[in-house]
């Protein structure tokens, strides 16, 4: 059992939960891509790291930490919000690997795999954020 995966939360009525986040399986697959882009960062140089890689990394993973927020959110409003900065996430993330991938850091057919894997998962997070605003719940 991963344990990462189970997070225990209060609701308004002070009653406990486990949430299960391997049900949101789009945590998994945006979890996926951080691991392969830090495969690709963690031995490039120091220069490449600090400038470029870093930042990469940061934004892959932010991808999957901001769609664990949005999970574990009551409100929908505020499950929009973390779906749409794990958005930006993703588009911050297809830009670093398209200039490490101009500059030669990321091999074209790595590249090319990380990005198809984040144009599939951009289409499935646009489909939830989708699903939030047709939500019972919604307000905004």
């Amino acid at each position: 059992m991963d344990l990462m995966r189970y997070v225990t939360v209060s609701s308004h009525k002070d009653t406990n939960f486990t949430l299960d986040l391997s049900r949101f399986n789009i945590i998994e697959d945006a979890d996926l891509i951080g691991r392969s882009v830090w495969e690709e960062v963690h031995s490039w140089g120091m220069f490449e790291k600090d400038t470029l890689g870093k930042q990469m990394v940061r934004a892959a993973d932010s991808i999957s930490a901001n769609l664990s927020e949005a999970y574990g959110r009551y409100s929908i409003p505020d499950r929009k919000r973390f779906a749409y900065i794990a958005r930006g996430s993703l588009c911050e993330t297809m830009n670093w690997l398209t200039k490490s991938m101009d500059r030669d850091l990321v091999n074209k057919e790595s590249g090319q795999m990380i990005l198809v894997a984040l144009k599939n998962l951009s289409i499935r997070l646009n489909a939830y954020i989708k699903s939030l605003h047709h939500h019972p719940d919604n307000k905004h």
